[in-house]
C-alpha cells in the first residue's frame, strides 16, 4: 500500500482507456443550462451519470431540489468513515454552455469525443464533465490501494446551473450548513496558468456588470438639420466612461479600486506569467494600472470594461443625431473593493463630472463575489508541497483566478479555505466552439489529484493541528 501504487493505478486508468470511456457519456449529454427545456436532461445527469459512480465509492446520495423556484437541481453526498478526524467537500457543475453544434470545426460533433493529437474535443471535455471525472477517478484509485480507507470524511456538491450564475447554491448552502460542514474545499474548475504549469488558486475575482444609457430624446434628427445644437448620446456617454477610465485602461474612479495590494498576494505574483502559449493573445505592456506588473493587474487588481457599445445604427448608418447611446460594462474586482458601493460611486462621480444624463441600469444577477485564501494558510502550503511531490514542478500559486466561480458560497457561507486546481488551459476554448481537453494535461491531473486525496490521508490532522496553533 503506497502513494506511489495511486499514483501509477490513475496514469494506468488514462493508458487503457478507461478515463475515456467513462467520460463519454457524460459528453453525450445535452445538459445545457440556458436551454429552457433542458431540466430532465440536467436531472438525468445527476441520476444517472453520477449517482451511480458515487455510490460505488461508498457515497450516499440525494437530490436536492433548487431553493429558488424552477432552476436546476443539485446533487449532495457524503462518504463518512469512523473516527475521521476531518472532512474534505468537493464541488463541480454537470451543465455546460450550449453546444453551438453548426459552428464546430468539419468532423467534430460538440456531443462526444473526437480526438486529435492531444486534444480531445467536445462540449464539456474542459468545463466542467472532464474535471470532475478525474477527480472522482482519481479518488476511486485512491480507496482501492488503501483498502476502502481514506482516513477522512468527503463531502460533494454537485449543481447544474453553474453556466447560468450558480442560481441558488448559496441558498443551498445557508439552508444546509450543518450537513455541509467541512475543514476545507478541495475542488476543480477554470484553467491552469498554462498547459505545462500545475496551478493551484484560492479564490476568483468578483464581477459587477451595469449599462449606462444616454437617453436624451425620442428618436433620431437630421445631422443637417440639427447638428451643433443638439447633444449627441454618443459623445456624452463616451466622455462619461473616459471620466471613468482612461485611454489606457487605468481606472480613474478611486471608489472602484481595492484599498490595498497584499504584501502576500504581491509576493505569491512575483513569479507569474501572463500568457505566452500557443494561441494567447499578446499581452498590452502598457494597458491598466501603470506601477502594476501583468499578473498583478490580472490577479491583483480591479479592471473595468466596455463589453459593448451602441448608438444609432451601426450596420446602416445616417446622417441623423441618434436621441440613445447605451454601454454595457463590467469590473472585474478582488477582495478589499467596496463593491456594495459601486452604484453609489459611479452615480456621485457622473454628477460631479456633470453626466447628470448618464443613467445606470444595474441588472440584479447571482452574487459572485471575490475571493482569496491567504496564500501562507497551511492548507495552501500542504497544496503546493503535495503537487510539487507528484510532478516535480513547481506549480503556480495564484491568489484569485482572473476570472469568477461561485466560491464565495464555500468560502463565506460555509466559511471555508478553498484549494482550486484546474484541469484545464486557458486555450481550451471553454465556451466557444472546438471546446477541447488536453490529453497530457488529464493524464498528469489524475496522478496529481490521487497524489492529493493520498496525502491527505497522511497529512491532514497535522494541517488541522497547525491551524488552530
Amino acid at each position: 500500500m503506497s502513494r506511489q501504487q495511486a499514483l501509477q493505478m490513475a496514469a494506468a486508468y488514462f493508458d487503457e482507456g478507461h478515463f475515456r470511456n467513462e467520460l463519454a457519456p457524460r459528453i453525450a449529454q445535452h445538459t445545457e443550462s440556458q436551454e429552457a427545456a433542458s431540466g430532465p436532461a440536467l436531472r438525468a445527469y445527476l441520476t444517472q451519470q453520477i449517482a451511480p459512480a458515487l455510490e460505488a465509492l461508498g457515497f450516499t446520495w440525494h437530490i436536492v431540489d433548487n431553493p429558488l423556484a424552477g432552476k436546476p437541481p443539485f446533487l449532495t453526498a457524503e462518504r463518512l468513515e469512523p473516527g475521521a478526524g476531518f472532512t474534505v467537500l468537493s464541488y463541480a457543475h454537470g451543465d455546460v454552455v450550449r453546444g453551438y453544434d453548426n459552428q464546430w470545426r468539419a468532423g467534430l460533433d460538440p456531443w462526444q469525443i473526437t480526438v486529435d493529437g492531444d486534444r480531445w474535443y467536445g462540449r464539456g471535455t474542459a468545463d466542467n464533465k472532464g474535471q470532475h471525472t478525474v477527480n472522482l477517478a482519481a479518488l476511486a484509485r485512491v480507496l482501492k490501494v488503501r483498502g476502502g480507507k481514506l482516513g477522512y470524511n468527503f463531502k460533494i456538491i454537485f449543481e447544474m446551473g453553474e453556466e447560468i450564475g450558480s442560481p441558488g447554491l448559496e441558498e443551498l448552502c445557508e439552508q444546509h450548513k450543518d450537513a455541509l460542514s467541512a475543514d476545507v474545499l478541495i475542488a476543480s474548475d477554470g484553467p491552469r496558468l498554462a498547459a505545462s504549469k500545475p496551478t493551484l488558486f484560492l479564490g476568483s475575482r468578483g464581477v459587477f456588470n451595469f449599462e449606462l444609457r444616454a437617453k436624451l430624446r425620442e428618436g433620431a434628427h437630421h445631422s443637417g438639420n440639427w447638428g451643433g445644437v443638439l447633444r449627441n448620446p454618443g459623445i456624452r456617454l463616451a466622455n462619461a466612461l473616459a471620466s471613468l477610465v482612461d485611454e489606457k485602461g487605468r481606472i480613474l474612479l478611486k471608489g472602484l479600486l481595492p484599498a490595498e495590494l497584499p504584501s502576500g498576494v504581491r509576493d505569491a505574483l512575483k513569479t507569474i506569467e501572463v500568457g505566452g502559449s500557443p494561441g494567447d493573445p499578446e499581452v498590452d505592456p502598457q494597458w491598466g494600472e501603470p506601477d502594476l506588473t501583468p499578473a498583478e493587474r490580472l490577479l491583483g487588481w480591479n479592471a473595468f470594461d466596455v463589453l459593448a457599445f451602441k448608438t444609432g445604427n451601426p450596420d446602416a448608418p445616417a446622417n441623423a443625431i441618434p436621441g440613445v447611446a447605451r454601454a454595457t460594462c463590467s469590473v472585474r474586482y478582488v477582495v478589499g473593493s467596496d463593491t456594495a458601493n459601486f452604484p453609489r460611486h459611479i452615480r456621485e462621480h457622473l454628477d460631479r463630472h456633470g453626466y447628470t444624463d448618464i443613467e445606470i441600469l444595474h441588472k440584479v444577477e447571482p452574487r459572485m463575489i471575490a475571493t482569496r485564501v491567504d496564500p501562507d494558510d497551511p492548507w495552501v502550503r500542504w497544496g503546493l508541497a503535495s503537487m510539487a511531490r507528484t510532478t516535480g514542478k513547481a506549480p503556480s500559486l495564484l491568489p484569485n483566478l482572473g476570472g469568477t466561480i461561485p466560491n464565495h458560497c464555500f468560502a463565506y457561507t460555509l466559511n471555508l479555505p478553498t484549494l482550486w486546481v484546474p484541469h484545464s488551459y486557458p486555450g481550451c476554448l471553454q465556451h466557444a466552439p472546438n471546446e477541447h481537453l488536453l490529453s497530457g494535461v488529464a493524464r498528469e491531473a489524475l496522478q496529481i489529484m490521487a497524489g492529493m486525496f493520498w496525502d491527505l490521508g497522511e497529512e491532514g490532522a497535522k494541517i488541522m493541528a497547525e491551524r488552530r496553533t
